[in-house]
């Protein structure tokens, strides 16, 4: 449901009207569901489930919503748009109890509705963001040795943008990049496009400085760190191309009606460099994927928008695009 006080729980009350969300549950507080659906001024019902996996006793027209443990009480009763240390508890709550269920194999993938950081820090929980609790929870859930190497995709149907730094600042962004974690992002690409249905991707590197450096001009990453890393990557077999310079490569590698972009994804280096251009695209078709974990997260190309919360006039598009999205990359690990 992601925080209870911003739109996550109306775009998804919104998104199921629609029948737009197939069979997913909810993994939400019920009280905070039923006030986004009377804020849509939607009279249906909703189906408390004791499990994610009793969602085929739901009747059609039903909304099914599991309550986790752990949830605490009180989260619907919040006001609209405010930093509660309380939703940061309870949206915590639902990420802890998500991923559990993914590593039972109960569920095929997770959507998560945006959570607000501050909130989440309020609550004594000691990660900036989603990404980053996903990745020490699958650690965790999943029995693994060390934290999967994790990186941010966000996509939409004309562009796809891996990045090598995210929830950082600019500067201490250029100074954590290096060549191992550039030719890491590039293997995990790699690896991801699978699930896309790209056996060999075409992977462009965007620079990191204008027109990539201009061969040392504006700086010198491109040949110190950025090229090594395509160099190794493509003694893998990594088809990984560039860099380039970061103004023109995603307008190249844009797929568009008359126009077929030249690569599969772009690997930037920064945040914004990234994430600006798919954006300007349409951010009610952005899509977050995480990719390097061991299981599908997706989630919308936005925020809590505690300005419209409350309101029943916030867009729902981005969340229905990442429910799709999460039923394509699981494929044939559903189990309905």
């Amino acid at each position: 449901m992601g925080d209870p006080c911003g739109i996550g729980p109306e775009i998804i009350a919104s998104a199921w009207h629609r029948g737009d969300l197939g069979d997913a549950v909810v993994c939400a507080d019920a009280q905070v569901m039923r006030r986004a659906m009377k804020v849509l001024g939607l009279d249906r019902l909703l189906a408390s489930l004791d499990s994610p996996a009793d969602l085929d006793l739901v009747p059609n027209g039903v909304m099914p919503v599991w309550q986790p443990p752990g949830l605490p009480r009180g989260l619907g009763d919040l006001p609209w748009g405010q930093i509660s240390a309380l939703a940061g508890q309870g949206a915590a709550a639902c990420i802890r109890a998500s991923v559990s269920e993914v590593a039972s194999g109960r569920v095929a993938g997770i959507v998560t509705a945006p959570i607000h950081k501050e909130a989440l820090a309020a609550a004594g929980v000691d990660f900036p963001g989603h990404t980053e609790m996903l990745q020490a929870l699958a650690t965790q859930q999943f029995g693994l040795a060390e934290p999967p190497p994790v990186r941010m995709m966000l996509a939409n149907e004309e562009l796809r943008v891996v990045l090598v730094t995210i929830h950082v600042s600019l500067r201490r962004a250029i100074d954590m990049l290096d060549e191992p974690g550039i030719l890491q992002t590039l293997r995990i690409t790699h690896e991801a496009a699978q699930r896309f249905g790209v056996p060999q991707p075409r992977i462009a590197v965007a620079g990191l400085n204008p027109h990539a450096g201009e061969g040392g001009l504006f700086g010198d990453e491109e040949m110190r760190i950025i090229q090594p890393a395509i160099d190794r990557a493509r003694a893998e077999g990594v088809d990984a191309r560039g860099p380039y310079a970061p103004d023109t490569v995603f307008m190249r590698a844009r797929h568009a009606p008359g126009h077929t972009g030249e690569f599969d994804f772009v690997v930037a280096m920064t945040h914004d460099h990234g994430l600006i251009p798919v954006k300007y695209l349409g951010v009610e078709q952005g899509v977050n994927v995480t990719l390097g974990l061991p299981f599908v997260r997706t989630s919308p190309d936005h925020g809590t928008a505690f300005d419209l919360a409350g309101t029943g006039r916030a867009d729902p598009s981005s969340l229905i695009a990442a429910a799709r999205m999460a039923r394509r990359l699981a494929g044939p690990q559903r189990q309905r």
